[in-house]
């Protein structure tokens, strides 16, 4: 038999009962707040990352994918889409001035792209160093790029660089209601009580 988490019991005991009592009938959940609710701002701060075409026609999206699932992050949103001009201009608004930025707009129109919002604890920086350098010749061996990409032009992920960009990228990518907030199993054993 199951028992409910008692007062010397910390949260990963609580959240542990509780996941454990769920769908057990005549068992109610113990008292406490839901655990992912509980979780403080800064695990659940949130980053964009896109697939650029190159990694989808090259069937690079499930290692991409691998690399976040397995430093623990959350994923809470991901659609397969061909970007469009409007929807790039916004993205690259900063860009859009360059005289690269013809060159950089056809890439990016140039097939599917897989468009992703990842959460957890320090996301958007911790994306960062995972996606490395912008140009290959530089990006470090075990980093997205520096294992994939094989030119600057070429360099199969995007990522926001700042908390404030990624929050203005993901309007852009998604709506609202699109973002899933889901109770991650893992979460205690990850970040600890």
């Amino acid at each position: 038999q199951v028992r409910p988490a008692g007062p010397v019991m910390g949260s990963l005991g609580r959240c542990l009962a509780r996941s454990l009592l769920r769908g057990q009938p005549g068992l109610s959940r113990p008292p406490g707040p839901r655990c992912y609710g509980s979780a403080p701002p800064e695990l659940q701060e949130k980053t964009l990352v896109l697939v650029k075409p190159d990694a989808v026609q090259r069937r690079l999206v499930g290692h991409v994918i691998q690399r976040f699932e397995r430093r623990g992050f959350k994923l809470v949103a991901m659609k397969l889409l061909q970007a469009d001009q409007d929807l790039l201009d916004k993205h690259y608004q900063q860009l859009r001035q360059k005289p690269f930025y013809p060159a950089l707009l056809a890439y990016m129109t140039s097939g599917p792209l897989v468009a992703m919002v990842w959460e957890g604890y320090n996301v958007v920086r911790s994306t960062r160093a995972m996606v490395g350098d912008t140009n290959s010749a530089t990006a470090a061996a075990g980093t997205i790029r520096g294992d994939f990409s094989m030119h600057v032009s070429r360099n199969v992920v995007h990522a926001s660089d700042s908390v404030e960009t990624a929050q203005r990228e993901i309007g852009f990518w998604f709506q609202q209601d699109e973002l899933v907030a889901w109770e991650s199993g893992d979460q205690d054993y990850t970040y600890g009580p």
